[in-house]
Protein backbone atom coordinates (compact mmCIF):
# COMPACT_ATOMS: atom_id res chain seq x y z
CA UNK A 1 0.00 0.00 0.00
CA UNK A 2 1.34 3.26 -0.40
CA UNK A 3 1.79 5.93 1.97
CA UNK A 4 0.24 8.66 0.04
CA UNK A 5 -2.95 9.41 -1.62
CA UNK A 6 -2.38 12.14 -4.21
CA UNK A 7 -4.93 13.72 -6.92
CA UNK A 8 -4.58 13.70 -10.06
CA UNK A 9 -3.36 17.29 -9.92
CA UNK A 10 -0.35 16.08 -7.65
CA UNK A 11 0.84 13.33 -9.43
CA UNK A 12 0.92 15.55 -12.63
CA UNK A 13 2.98 17.94 -10.38
CA UNK A 14 5.36 15.44 -9.52
CA UNK A 15 5.49 13.67 -13.01
CA UNK A 16 6.19 16.86 -14.43
CA UNK A 17 8.50 18.61 -11.76
CA UNK A 18 12.35 19.46 -13.35
CA UNK A 19 14.44 16.56 -12.15
CA UNK A 20 18.49 15.89 -12.02
CA UNK A 21 20.05 12.61 -12.19
CA UNK A 22 22.68 12.24 -9.49
CA UNK A 23 24.22 9.23 -10.49
CA UNK A 24 24.53 9.45 -14.33
CA UNK A 25 26.85 6.83 -14.75
CA UNK A 26 24.58 3.77 -13.39
CA UNK A 27 25.23 0.50 -14.69
CA UNK A 28 23.21 -2.10 -16.10
CA UNK A 29 22.68 -5.34 -13.67
CA UNK A 30 21.34 -8.83 -14.56
CA UNK A 31 18.37 -9.49 -13.16
CA UNK A 32 16.60 -12.86 -11.96
CA UNK A 33 15.58 -14.79 -15.52
CA UNK A 34 16.81 -12.89 -18.79
CA UNK A 35 16.50 -9.51 -17.53
CA UNK A 36 19.18 -6.66 -16.94
CA UNK A 37 18.04 -3.34 -15.30
CA UNK A 38 19.42 0.16 -14.81
CA UNK A 39 18.46 2.81 -12.01
CA UNK A 40 19.03 6.30 -11.82
CA UNK A 41 18.09 8.32 -9.34
CA UNK A 42 17.08 11.54 -9.35
CA UNK A 43 16.21 14.66 -7.25
CA UNK A 44 14.08 17.30 -7.89
CA UNK A 45 14.69 21.45 -6.15
CA UNK A 46 11.79 20.49 -3.53
CA UNK A 47 13.99 17.37 -2.73
CA UNK A 48 11.75 14.92 -3.97
CA UNK A 49 13.78 11.91 -4.65
CA UNK A 50 12.65 9.31 -7.90
CA UNK A 51 13.90 6.24 -9.34
CA UNK A 52 14.77 6.15 -13.21
CA UNK A 53 14.46 2.61 -14.31
CA UNK A 54 15.06 1.20 -17.27
CA UNK A 55 14.47 -2.86 -18.10
CA UNK A 56 15.19 -5.09 -20.69
CA UNK A 57 15.01 -8.93 -21.79
CA UNK A 58 17.74 -10.06 -23.02
CA UNK A 59 15.67 -12.61 -25.35
CA UNK A 60 13.40 -10.33 -26.88
CA UNK A 61 13.81 -6.92 -27.63
CA UNK A 62 10.33 -5.88 -27.57
CA UNK A 63 9.66 -6.97 -23.83
CA UNK A 64 10.96 -3.54 -22.19
CA UNK A 65 10.02 -1.28 -19.36
CA UNK A 66 10.98 2.27 -18.56
CA UNK A 67 9.70 3.99 -15.70
CA UNK A 68 9.47 6.90 -12.70
CA UNK A 69 9.02 5.89 -9.10
CA UNK A 70 8.78 8.55 -6.74
CA UNK A 71 10.82 7.20 -3.59
CA UNK A 72 8.46 8.13 -0.31
CA UNK A 73 9.90 8.78 3.32
CA UNK A 74 9.92 4.88 4.00
CA UNK A 75 12.02 3.92 0.33
CA UNK A 76 9.31 2.53 -0.61
CA UNK A 77 8.51 3.56 -4.28
CA UNK A 78 5.16 4.58 -5.95
CA UNK A 79 5.20 4.59 -9.62
CA UNK A 80 4.18 7.87 -11.30
CA UNK A 81 4.61 6.13 -15.10
CA UNK A 82 5.85 3.54 -17.07
CA UNK A 83 6.39 3.40 -21.17
CA UNK A 84 6.11 -0.95 -22.06
CA UNK A 85 6.98 -2.12 -25.09
CA UNK A 86 5.32 -3.93 -27.58
CA UNK A 87 6.05 -7.79 -26.10
CA UNK A 88 2.69 -8.57 -24.59
CA UNK A 89 -1.31 -7.82 -24.45
CA UNK A 90 -2.81 -5.52 -21.98
CA UNK A 91 -6.29 -5.66 -22.48
CA UNK A 92 -7.93 -4.36 -26.16
CA UNK A 93 -4.16 -3.31 -26.45
CA UNK A 94 -2.43 -5.99 -29.04
CA UNK A 95 1.22 -6.29 -28.95
CA UNK A 96 1.75 -2.11 -29.13
CA UNK A 97 3.85 -0.11 -26.92
CA UNK A 98 1.12 1.29 -24.38
CA UNK A 99 2.09 3.65 -21.42
CA UNK A 100 0.84 3.51 -17.43
CA UNK A 101 0.35 6.44 -15.28
CA UNK A 102 -0.73 6.29 -11.48
CA UNK A 103 -4.35 8.08 -11.36
CA UNK A 104 -5.84 9.13 -7.61
CA UNK A 105 -8.08 6.45 -8.00
CA UNK A 106 -5.51 3.90 -8.55
CA UNK A 107 -3.93 5.19 -5.48
CA UNK A 108 -7.52 5.06 -3.42
CA UNK A 109 -7.97 1.24 -4.79
CA UNK A 110 -4.38 0.62 -3.70
CA UNK A 111 -3.73 -0.92 -7.31
CA UNK A 112 -0.64 -0.60 -9.29
CA UNK A 113 -0.59 1.51 -12.17
CA UNK A 114 -1.06 -1.37 -14.29
CA UNK A 115 -4.97 -1.12 -14.24
CA UNK A 116 -5.36 1.34 -17.05
CA UNK A 117 -2.71 1.47 -20.26
CA UNK A 118 -3.59 3.72 -23.05
CA UNK A 119 -1.80 2.58 -26.91
CA UNK A 120 0.82 4.48 -28.26
CA UNK A 121 3.11 5.27 -31.76
CA UNK A 122 5.92 7.86 -29.95
CA UNK A 123 8.49 4.69 -29.18
CA UNK A 124 9.56 1.36 -30.18
CA UNK A 125 12.69 0.69 -28.63
CA UNK A 126 13.69 1.04 -24.94
CA UNK A 127 15.81 3.72 -25.59
CA UNK A 128 13.11 6.05 -27.47
CA UNK A 129 11.07 4.61 -24.35
CA UNK A 130 13.61 7.14 -21.94
CA UNK A 131 13.63 9.75 -24.51
CA UNK A 132 9.38 9.91 -23.96
CA UNK A 133 10.03 9.99 -20.44
CA UNK A 134 12.80 12.26 -20.21
CA UNK A 135 10.86 14.73 -22.06
CA UNK A 136 7.57 13.94 -20.16
CA UNK A 137 9.26 14.13 -16.85
CA UNK A 138 11.39 16.99 -17.22
CA UNK A 139 14.63 14.82 -16.30
CA UNK A 140 18.27 16.18 -16.71
CA UNK A 141 21.36 14.56 -16.34
CA UNK A 142 20.55 11.63 -19.10
CA UNK A 143 20.15 11.94 -22.31
CA UNK A 144 18.63 9.30 -25.28
CA UNK A 145 17.39 9.29 -28.71
CA UNK A 146 14.03 9.28 -29.87
CA UNK A 147 13.10 6.28 -31.92
CA UNK A 148 13.07 7.26 -35.98
CA UNK A 149 10.02 7.08 -37.59
CA UNK A 150 9.57 3.53 -38.96
CA UNK A 151 8.89 2.60 -42.82
CA UNK A 152 5.47 1.97 -42.08
CA UNK A 153 4.10 4.11 -39.38
CA UNK A 154 2.52 6.42 -41.50
CA UNK A 155 5.36 9.36 -41.90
Amino acid sequence: MNELLLSNDELDVLRSATKRVINPGARWAAKLGRHSQRNYIAESEEGVRYRVYLRQNLDDERDFSCGLAMIQKSGKPLSLIRYNGSSHRHGDIRYRCHIHRATSQTLEASKKIDSHAEATDRYRTLEGALACLIEDCSVQGVTAKRDEPGLFDGS
